[in-house]
């Protein structure tokens, strides 16, 4: 993907993991590089061990056991578009928030709406970090493209740029336009759409609405291998709420 390269699932950026957000993992057709290594996000998993490197407003923590792989049934939850939902994710390198696209992405929205509920994302990892590109992360499984185990398909609009801020979601190479499952990506370019060619192909769930400072330093440390791989110190997510208001 790129996410799942961005990622399992989005082109190796986005699968962040899931370019291939995005990592190994994701990824539709990747985009052509910049001056850095980033292609398209695709899921992807991230190594364990403890990290004890250290990097400007990140602490170190230890990189949590992976989960088992997962098997969940799609949810059924349908969300309010007159609402809006705010997804809050704590890291060891501070905190940001995003706001759901529900109106665009209603199926896409409900099922991370679903995953946050359950306490999914609680302890997984940005398991990739794009320099110049994306951050990308939520594969509950170790060195693989793991994502939920369920797949929802909600192609995003055709003329979706890819900015700054922007939340969509990994998927393989192999699976259609607007797939997804739980790798999701953050771009941290000012527009991917432009300088990496990254195509509408990933579902658009959401949009940061703080914390782009965070984002910002999650996506400028250094990485395994450089430019485009697992960020060190190991970014962990340690608590992600959602709250419709």
């Amino acid at each position: 993907m790129l996410p799942y390269s961005p990622v399992k699932r989005l082109p190796s950026i986005l699968a962040l993991g899931l370019v291939s957000l995005v990592a190994s993992g994701c990824g539709s057709s990747t985009p052509s590089a910049s001056s850095t290594a980033a292609t398209t996000p695709t899921a992807t998993g991230a190594s364990t061990g403890a990290s004890t490197a250290s990097a400007s407003g990140c602490r170190s923590v230890a990189v949590p056991t992976p989960h088992a792989p997962q098997n969940l049934k799609a949810p059924s939850t349908t969300l309010d578009p007159a609402k809006t939902y705010t997804v809050t994710v704590t890291t060891n390198c501070g905190t940001f928030a995003f706001d759901l696209d529900v109106r665009q992405q209603p199926k896409t929205s409900a099922s991370v709406y679903s995953l946050v509920k359950r306490g999914f994302y609680d302890g997984l990892l940005f398991q990739r970090v794009a320099a110049n590109f994306v951050i990308q992360g939520g594969s509950p499984i170790d060195q693989d493209a793991g994502g939920a185990g369920y797949t929802v398909v909600e192609p995003p609009p055709k003329n979706t740029q890819y900015v700054r801020g922007d939340v969509a979601m990994a998927k393989t190479e192999a699976q259609p336009s607007g797939a997804s499952e739980s790798q999701f990506f953050i771009v941290t370019a000012a527009n991917v759409s432009q300088s990496q060619g990254l195509t509408p192909v990933y579902a658009l769930v959401g949009k940061v609405v703080s914390g782009q400072d965070v984002v910002d330093r999650i996506g400028a440390l250094p990485t395994n291998p450089p430019q485009d791989g697992m960020p060190s110190p190991a970014v962990v997510m340690s608590s992600v709420t959602v709250k419709a208001s």
